[in-house]
């Protein structure tokens, strides 16, 4: 009786989004567009509030099955709503041809259901991975770093909604590069509770001839688990470097490889790092954040692999243009980057976290090779 006062509210409005998701398809197909732009706002307003309030206490009792796919209605359905509102406002003019209203009208109600189409696109698509290749110019490289193959897996987020197989076929495609250098850049799990065992398992798979070093993620620090993954890390055979170099000779030239603990958002990144560089060496730095990419070129660090970001996760591109919630926080989305004499590579990852969605940002093992300019 308890919990179901207490889901109450979050469950009423969410149900309450659906129903006014259909209402206003009702209304568009019997062309009665007035009010629909003012019914979908207040609708949209109502279930985003009715998510901000529950998501916490549905996540607590529920896990993560039960918050993400609140969390996956929620968008979903205020996305269809405010669609659907605004979108009568184009078609609800008088002297439009009553012919061309209905066709409009009827587009109008198709919009309502778009999201659930995209989403389910979505869901299908977020655990097919691919191998992303890419060649890294790098000033005056020494000759013995020509062609350095650097395969990276980050952002794996291991959870129901990325199975251990799924994950272990991700480990065999980075495995199959037959890399020099393998990378962990962070992010193992979402969650607390999510099977980070079974990930450091099909971790201590992963194969290159120098060996595998990572870095941690945000979510080593949302779960706690900072300290563990760094020791079982050591036992397994991956070295994370948190605040700390390790120097890698291929032939006669050293690779410096620098690593960071999770920058906080607008914190005072890379504070001290500058000590870790090494002069005469070509300097990497492993941070899982991106935006900490021109401190580290004013640093001095040739090249920075990062992730976080997960490409966008929903990622749409309209003349040109991405449109992704990424952006909202760092420009450094996708891709690779430059800034005078330093590169940056931000891998999209494997995992997903809030909705259990790709779009526009396919999950990839990155596969990384060093070239001269």
């Amino acid at each position: 009786m308890l919990l179901r006062i207490h889901f109450f509210p979050g469950l009423v409005l969410l149900a309450l989004g659906l129903g006014l998701l259909f209402e206003i398809a009702r209304q568009l197909l019997k062309r009665r567009a007035r009010g629909v732009t003012y019914f979908g706002a207040a609708g949209a307003a109502l279930l985003l509030l009715g998510y901000l309030l529950e998501f916490q206490r549905v996540a607590r009792y529920f896990g993560v099955w039960g918050a993400t796919w609140i969390e996956c209605a929620a968008i979903m359905e205020i996305l269809g709503l405010v669609v659907a509102g605004f979108a009568t406002m184009f078609w609800s003019n008088a002297e439009l041809q009553p012919r061309r209203r209905a066709l409009l009208q009827a587009a109008g109600a198709g919009l309502c259901i778009v999201p659930g189409v995209v989403a389910a696109f979505g869901i299908v698509n977020r655990n097919r991975f691919r191998l992303s290749e890419v060649d890294i110019p790098i000033p005056d490289l020494p000759k013995d770093l020509q062609g350095l193959r650097i395969v990276q897996v980050t952002d794996i987020h291991l959870s129901p909604f990325l199975s251990e197989p799924e994950f272990a076929h991700a480990i065999d495609m980075a495995n199959e590069t037959r890399a020099d250098l393998a990378l962990v850049t962070g992010d193992l799990i979402s969650r607390r509770g999510d099977p980070l065992d079974a990930c450091l398992r099909q971790l201590a798979r992963l194969r290159a001839q120098a060996g595998v070093l990572g870095c941690l993620g945000n979510h080593e620090v949302y779960t706690g688990t900072e300290n563990y993954v760094t020791a079982q890390g050591r036992r397994i055979g991956i070295e994370f470097l948190r605040h700390e170099a390790k120097v890698l000779r291929f032939g006669a030239a050293d690779v410096n490889f620098a690593g960071v603990d999770y920058q906080r958002f607008h914190s005072h990144y890379l504070d001290g790092v500058d000590r870790l560089i090494r002069p005469g060496a070509l300097n990497i730095l492993l941070s899982h954040n991106p935006d900490v990419f021109p401190v580290a070129a004013r640093q001095g660090f040739h090249l920075t692999i990062a992730g976080h970001t997960h490409g966008g996760q929903v990622d749409f591109e309209i003349l040109h243009q991405h449109i992704d919630i990424a952006r909202v926080y760092t420009p450094y989305v996708r891709g690779l980057y430059r800034d005078g004499n330093s590169a940056l590579y931000v891998s999209t990852g494997l995992g997903t976290i809030g909705v259990p969605i790709r779009i526009g940002a396919p999950p990839e093992v990155s596969l990384i090779r060093l070239c001269a300019t």
